[in-house]
């Protein structure tokens, strides 16, 4: 029994960078062994068991062969005879295909350290084309390591592209493709993820909504960037480099889907875009089932993202309206998260990344004045049921009308 470090793992560590996961391969032994040991067993298709103590995966050496579609058509097999070299070819990436022992002696026959280097992503194999999944990873890797000048190997990008006209990547489960968006809107360069499922025609299969944006125009006095898929790209960068969550992200790469739905004749202006978008959002959230915090933020900011770049200009009443739909009372943080998702956008464009956004502080003061209504003295009063609703809404509008004098 030989036993090695394999994957992300050996990868960081040649460039430097922090390790978290580790996964190990084990070479030369059977299950029986391995429960003979200690290790608990975990995997349904394949051995893959935790370690007694540090409660780490081991996985016994294996080789696969595809047997139908999508991501889980394959068979595995997993004996003592299968060499750590066969282990390692069924991987994605020769950056993602080394090892080491427990003497960090670098086991490499697919030459990552190579690619490391070179700063290429390059698939180990013919058999990459195998599984769809793979686009989505190597697309997510790409913006995970664009900073350190990563990009995708020319030839890797074609098996890509082969495999988005395939009709392979419609086989990937909803859970399978969500699990990759979100891990890769969450990377440092998540438009990069964007730029290579473009890139590779793979964001016209999975996210057509999405692609549909590149090449419309809007107002460059609003836009100077002027393309709407650019745009789009721009806002996500910025929600990265604000450290924005997973739904503020997801908002902002939808927010503006329904400009994909203008009539050339009616560009480069986008008339009720906000609603317009609210379908094909819908679509995109149930498409991959997206969690609910996403696609309800997702709704929201596209309805109501232009309330919030017009805040200073809103009446009262409006105002008071903009805050039911989010029920701030209830739940203010997802209001905060609307408040993110605007500013995002109004940095998404070209030139403008750095201006200031006062429209946020004066929403979250207008959030404030709303629930510091007091509901106490309206019950005191005898107000109740329908009633006491609309007096608490007279009230929070009184509270608004003096904000914005107060302003």
């Amino acid at each position: 029994m030989r036993i090695y470090k394999v994957g992300g793992a050996v990868r960081d560590r040649l460039l430097g960078k922090p390790v978290t996961d580790i996964d190990w391969v084990v070479v030369g032994a059977t299950t029986e062994e391995m429960l003979a040991k200690g290790f608990r067993p975990v995997g349904a298709d394949f051995p893959v068991f935790l370690h007694p103590k540090s409660g780490e995966e081991y996985a016994l050496a294996r080789t696969e062969r595809k047997s139908g579609r999508g991501y889980g058509g394959f068979t595995f097999h997993a004996s003592p005879e299968v060499t750590l070299e066969e282990d390692l070819i069924r991987r994605d990436l020769t950056i993602n295909a080394m090892a080491e022992d427990d003497q960090q002696n670098l086991t490499d026959p697919y030459h990552g350290q190579r690619d490391l280097e070179a700063r290429l992503l390059r698939h180990v194999s013919p058999a990459f084309a195998e599984d769809p999944l793979r686009v989505l990873r190597v697309a997510r890797f790409a913006a995970r390591y664009a900073a350190l000048g990563f990009t995708v190997a020319p030839e890797t990008l074609e098996l890509m592209r082969q495999l988005s006209e395939s009709g392979e990547l419609e086989a990937l489960t909803p859970e399978r493709s969500w699990k990759e968006i979100s891990r890769a809107l969450m990377e440092d360069q998540p438009q990069v993820f964007i730029e290579v499922l473009r890139a590779c025609g793979a964001l016209k299969v999975l996210m057509p909504e999405v692609d549909a944006l590149f090449g419309v125009p809007q107002p460059p006095a609003h836009h100077p960037e002027i393309d709407t898929g650019a745009h789009t790209l721009s806002v996500l960068q910025q929600a990265a480099l604000h450290k924005q969550p997973l739904t503020v992200r997801w908002a902002c790469l939808l927010h503006d889907l329904g400009k994909g739905l203008t009539p050339e004749e009616e560009w480069p202006r986008h008339i009720a875009h906000e609603f317009k978008g609210l379908k094909l959002i819908k679509a995109v959230n149930e498409r991959f089932k997206a969690p609910r915090d996403c696609q309800e933020l997702a709704m929201l900011v596209s309805e109501y993202h232009t309330h919030g770049h017009r805040a200073l200009e809103l009446k009262p009443s409006t105002l008071l309206e903009l805050l039911q739909s989010f029920d701030v009372y209830r739940r203010p943080q997802r209001f905060e998260e609307f408040i993110a998702a605007c500013e995002m956008d109004a940095r998404g464009r070209e030139g403008l990344e750095q201006r200031s956004y006062p429209q946020a502080d004066y929403l979250r003061g207008a959030a404030t004045a709303a629930r510091t209504v007091a509901v106490q003295p309206l019950l005191e009063k005898g107000f109740k049921g329908p009633e006491l609703g609309e007096a608490i809404k007279r009230e929070r509008l009184k509270a608004l009308k003096a904000y914005k004098e107060n302003t």
